[in-house]
């Protein structure tokens, strides 16, 4: 045989066929994948706040939900490579789900859990629980899949509808069934079609009209006057961050947090307060929940480590 000649063929780790077929099954249905890394929920690549600008970043960050594909060919290529697990990018895939959790630990004892709230939602409304397409969550959650208006774009949401009840949609994604994590798969729960997402629900979600000046902060009563004066002055610097660049909404997040974080560890104002206030500013951006958590812990846990002495303001 001629080795110079020879065809190199890609070998797949057999660990990665469901997989693969699990996010070429979304990609049939139009839903844009993205990998995430294996045993987890978090995007593969890097994140905003460690952008490079170079190659297809080099006109600013691309989100995983601008990386998200129906391409067989790049869902082969990238899930080759490892046994990443499978994000649907819900907004460009046209989707709305809402993410029913269950209680925390540090939930006080008899708090709803998501499916209690959502049922007790709709029940306010005088309406059905929806019949659609589930997914089982491994802490024992519920996505419920629907199909989102063509005429509005709604964002993600946090507790918007109740406790426990997130929703994802533009600016979010969804682990999708057969991703595994330490705590278990995902799994279809209710496999039916997609619903469409009801005009009662939509309502609930709609953004409500911003005039032309942002919303003023709510007054910050924790905390010293200049802690306070910073921190309603950097969560205003969060909220007028733009999506990608070196200025973007996670680096500013990340950089505003750090600057009030001084005072955190100076004792002028309480944890508990800083991260309430830029969780909220972060999210109004667009951000994620839970990316906007990661990077304000990871900024004050470094300032809390390293500030220096107060004789420093």
């Amino acid at each position: 045989m001629n080795t110079a000649n020879a065809i190199s063929i890609p070998t797949v780790d057999l660990g990665s066929l469901h997989l693969i077929a699990a996010a070429l099954v979304c990609a049939e249905r139009g839903w844009p994948v993205i990998p995430l890394h294996p045993g987890t929920k978090r995007p593969a690549g890097h994140p905003e706040r460690a952008c490079p600008g170079t190659g297809r970043c080099e006109s600013g960050h691309c989100t995983p939900e601008q990386r998200a594909t129906t391409a067989p060919e790049l869902i082969h290529a990238a899930w080759a490579q490892k046994p990443y697990n499978v994000g649907i990018a819900t907004g460009p895939a046209g989707l709305l789900v809402i993410d029913l959790d269950v209680c925390k630990p540090e939930d006080p004892e008899g708090a709803p859990d998501g499916a209690t709230s959502f049922t007790a939602l709709c029940e306010r409304a005088g309406e059905p629980v929806p019949l659609t397409y589930q997914v089982r969550t491994p802490s024992g959650g519920r996505h419920l899949y629907f199909t989102a208006p063509k005429d509005v774009r709604l964002k993600s949401s946090v507790s918007r509808l109740g406790p426990h009840i997130d929703t994802r949609a533009w600016g979010g994604y969804v682990v999708a069934a057969n991703s595994t994590t330490p705590r278990g798969a995902y799994e279809v729960a209710e496999n039916t079609v997609v619903a469409k997402l009801p005009p009662w629900l939509t309502a609930l979600l709609v953004e409500p009209t911003r005039s032309a000046e942002p919303p003023a902060l709510s007054p910050v009563k924790d905390g010293t006057k200049a802690a306070r004066t910073a921190l309603e002055r950097e969560c205003a610097v969060i909220r007028a961050a733009t999506e990608g660049g070196p200025n973007g909404r996670n680096k500013t997040l990340h950089t505003s947090t750090c600057k009030v974080a001084r005072f955190v560890a100076w004792d002028l104002i309480s944890r508990h307060t800083v991260e309430e206030a830029i969780q909220a500013a972060g999210e109004s951006t667009g951000l994620s929940a839970a990316e906007c958590r990661t990077t304000i812990r990871s900024g004050l846990e470094w300032i809390l480590a390293h500030a220096t002495p107060r004789q420093a303001t």
